[in-house]
C-alpha cells in the first residue's frame, strides 16, 4: 500500500489486503503472546454465554472491553518488539518507555478484569434463578 507522507510503496488501495494484515496480525498475536490468547478465550467464553442467554448489553460490553483489551496489549508487545529490536542493550530510555507501555495494558486488563468479573457474576445469578 503506498505511503501518502513518505511517497513509498505500491499505488491503490486494497481494502481487501488491508483486512487480511489484520486479521494477520490477530492470529499471530493470539498464537504466540500467551497474554493475549488466554484473555480471548476468556472473553470469547463469556461472550457465548451473554449471547445464549440474551444479555445484549452485557455482550456489548464485554466486547468493548475486550477490543480495549486487545488493542492496548498488541500495542504493549508492539512496542516492547519495536524497543527490544531497536536497542539490545540494558537502556534507562526504552526501560521507561516499555514500562508505560506495560502501564497502559495494565489499565486495560484492570478495567477489561472487573467487567469480566461484574458480568460474570451477573450471568451466574442468572443461571442460579
Amino acid at each position: 500500500m503506498r505511503n501518502k507522507f513518505l511517497g513509498t510503496g505500491e499505488k491503490g488501495y486494497h481494502p481487501i489486503r488491508k483486512i487480511m494484515v489484520c486479521i494477520s496480525g490477530l492470529r499471530y498475536a493470539i498464537r504466540y503472546d500467551f497474554s493475549v490468547s488466554y484473555k480471548v478465550l476468556l472473553s470469547i467464553s463469556t461472550l457465548v454465554a451473554c449471547f445464549l442467554l440474551r444479555q445484549w448489553i452485557d455482550f456489548l460490553l464485554i466486547m468493548a472491553a475486550t477490543a480495549l483489551m486487545l488493542i492496548a496489549e498488541m500495542f504493549n508487545s508492539a512496542i516492547e518488539a519495536l524497543c527490544d529490536f531497536i536497542e539490545t542493550h540494558e537502556n534507562h530510555k526504552i526501560k521507561v518507555i516499555k514500562d508505560i507501555s506495560a502501564a497502559a495494558a495494565g489499565i486495560s486488563i484492570l478495567l477489561w478484569g472487573t467487567i469480566l468479573i461484574v458480568e460474570l457474576s451477573r450471568l451466574w445469578a442468572v443461571l442460579c434463578a
